[in-house]
């Protein structure tokens, strides 16, 4: 039992005071002497007996009746906790991603559990509301009422972990306040174990929402698996969570004509493929019919009219095998001595290949430092026989690792880096141990440093490094020095390097993950390109550089669909985003094992345990009942007892 005004029970010491009247009556009696009178000395004493009985019961009545007043003025409550006048404090994570589309027993999960947490929640007090993309902070269920109604899904949901942490900063510093986290979500396994960090300044009570079926059938992603001069053929990959589909379609639409559709039967995986004309621009979507969530069920892409990469090449060694790698289909590919180089061709090219020069005069490297200054790509291939101090100043001049004096020794090109952004986009579908090894008679020793090793010999110095999109052999190329251009890797390594130079939009992207991509595009001063469609119109993060802008997405935009690349009203090209489909296959956490936490299906009856774990239990009317029933005693007594 607690007390609201402890204080107040000081006052029991007062009843110390009737005990000593009791005890120390100041009241004396004098012996009177009276003749025969045996009969009346034991009338007198049964009656004095009666009276101090009298006198006890009265004392203790009227005690115990001062006691139960003075405990009725401290309030006396009752609580299954033990903090009295603390303030309460209640943060609400609301997962509202995707995958809370589904369906449960009442519909689908976030609406429904949009409106037990209005009818549950006391509507005057605080709470802050968190979901993946906003946040209510420090208010009520009745001013938020109608922003909890209409809560939209989320394009990305924050991990688990990521989400505890978020909820756990809105609570206050204080320490005499309860606080309670309710974490609201359907808890999805995506392959990754459920951990939720302790804390121990506030309960967390987890509220797992269960659908009534976990069928459901994704467009997961597509690609083009075959190219031809006149057509292109395009994959569509799907897959299936649950019971087996049957019959179901697939329609492929450019803008919002059909072009094709077919229709496909399986259980887990399966693809379906769609032959449509090579060079024609599409701004295409593929769709099915799936009845559970609806996010994934359309694919947008766009195939854009092809884009050439400028590619200048400046030779004092054969370039033929550069020829023969950036064919004109993809490249505007141009070769020039050093002698016959116009340098205005400089500053729009993409890639610039130093093809063994044996020096690099300074007016080239001027040129060169403002090119690689303003998003150019640049591949260094030394010469045999280089004038070192002259390389070396230009190195220098780049920021770039040194050359040490060359080293006539044949030494072998072993390691791979496969992790490196030229060789981790499908190049090699397995890292391969034994391949046939190219190897090299001369070299230049340089030091790694800040640079990405690309290409390493079997004492582990490079071969090809890579720093802030400068490419640097330490070996001539020609067929006279090395075998590098009799094997097959020197076709991806000079092609993916060209392709990074001007990174043009992809089929599509993912919205949630980094995306960059490149528009060939010469902008006047204080201008911007902008994403919009008839939805929305967005400024994204961008680098202008002189022949291009570099354009980087990540949560934005918020909706799928096809935008326009534009400059002002002009559009320059298309760009697609899709969701993620990381939440389309339903596998969920089992939380029985976790520690430290309640755990429920049901949001009311999280309330309701919170509200009775804190309920005062007001005992103040049951000390003025025993007062009343003490004077009725007490009253009793004085009557009654003779």
């Amino acid at each position: 039992m607690q007390f609201k005004n402890p204080e107040l029970l000081y006052a029991l010491f007062l009843l110390l005071i009737p005990i000593i009247v009791h005890l120390f009556q100041l009241r004396k009696f004098r012996k009177e002497a009276f003749t025969n009178v045996a009969f009346l000395k034991k009338v007198q004493l049964q009656t004095r007996k009666s009276s101090q009985i009298k006198k006890w019961l009265i004392l203790l009545t009227r005690m115990g009746l001062l006691a139960v007043i003075i405990i009725a003025f401290a309030q006396p409550f009752t609580s299954q906790n033990n903090t009295s006048n603390a303030q309460r404090e209640t943060v609400v994570f609301l997962d509202n991603s995707f995958s809370m589309q589904i369906k449960g027993d009442q519909g689908e999960l976030l609406k429904r559990a949009a409106q037990d947490l209005i009818s549950s929640f006391p509507e005057n007090e605080t709470l802050s509301l968190i979901t993946n993309d906003d946040t209510f902070r420090t208010t009520t269920i009745k001013s938020i009422t109608n922003a909890i109604l209409t809560i939209d899904y989320a394009t990305t949901q924050l991990d688990y972990d990521a989400a505890f942490l978020k909820s756990g900063k809105h609570f206050s510093n204080g320490n005499n306040t309860i606080k309670n986290l309710v974490f609201i979500s359907d808890f999805q396994n995506k392959g990754k174990p459920l951990s939720l960090p302790r804390d121990s300044t506030f309960s967390t009570h987890l509220v797992q929402l269960k659908p009534v079926n976990i069928n459901n059938t994704v467009l997961d992603s597509l690609a083009i698996t075959k190219q031809t001069a006149t057509y292109l053929e395009l994959t569509v990959f799907l897959k299936n969570n649950g019971e087996s589909v049957t019959n179901l379609p697939v329609s492929l639409f450019n803008n919002d004509k059909l072009l094709a559709k077919s229709t496909v039967s399986f259980k887990d995986k399966v693809t379906t493929v769609f032959t449509i004309p090579n060079n024609t621009v599409i701004n295409g979507k593929v769709t099915i019919s799936a009845t559970n969530l609806q996010f994934d069920n359309s694919l947008f892409f766009n195939i854009n009219s092809p884009q050439t990469i400028n590619v200048l090449s400046i030779n004092e060694a054969d370039d033929s095998f550069l020829k023969r790698i950036y064919t004109n289909a993809e490249f505007n590919y141009t070769s020039s001595t050093i002698n016959d180089l116009n340098y205005s061709f400089i500053s729009n090219q993409n890639l610039i290949v130093l093809n063994e020069l044996s020096r690099i005069p300074s007016a080239l490297n001027t040129a060169l430092k403002s090119f690689t200054n303003n998003g150019g790509n640049l591949i260094i291939i030394p010469n045999k026989d280089i004038d070192l101090q002259n390389y070396n100043s230009f190195l220098l001049n780049n920021n770039l690792n040194t050359f040490s004096d060359p080293i006539s020794s044949e030494k072998r090109l072993t390691t791979i880096n496969y992790s490196h952004p030229i060789y981790n986009n499908g190049v090699f579908e397995k890292e391969i141990s034994n391949f046939q090894y190219p190897k090299v008679n001369s070299y230049y020793n340089q030091s790694l440093n800040a640079a990405s090793k690309v290409l390493q010999f079997e004492d582990g110095s490079p071969f090809l490094s890579e720093q802030n999109n400068r490419y640097i052999f330490t070996a001539a190329l020609n067929t006279k020095n090395t075998t590098f251009q009799s094997i097959n890797l020197i076709v991806p390594t000079f092609y993916n390097i060209a392709k990074r130079s001007l990174k043009l939009p992809n089929l599509y992207y993912t919205i949630g993950q980094e995306n960059t991509f490149d528009v060939n595009t010469t902008l006047q001063q204080d201008r911007i390109l902008s994403l919009a469609n008839a939805e929305d119109n967005i400024i994204p993060q961008q680098h202008y550089f002189n022949n291009k802008v570099s354009i980087t997405t990540n949560e934005t935009p918020e909706r799928s669909g096809i935008y326009n690349i534009k400059n002002k009203a002009e559009i320059l090209n298309n760009v697609s985003y899709n969701y993620s489909r990381d939440e389309s296959l339903l596998n969920y956490h089992n939380l029985r094992g976790l520690d430290g936490v309640s755990i429920s299906n049901d949001i009311s009856s999280v309330f309701n345990t919170i509200k009775n774990d804190y309920k005062i239990n007001a005992l103040w009317k049951w000390f003025v009942i025993f007062a009343i029933i003490l004077l009725i005693i007490e009253m009793l007594i004085l009557k009654y007892f003779k």
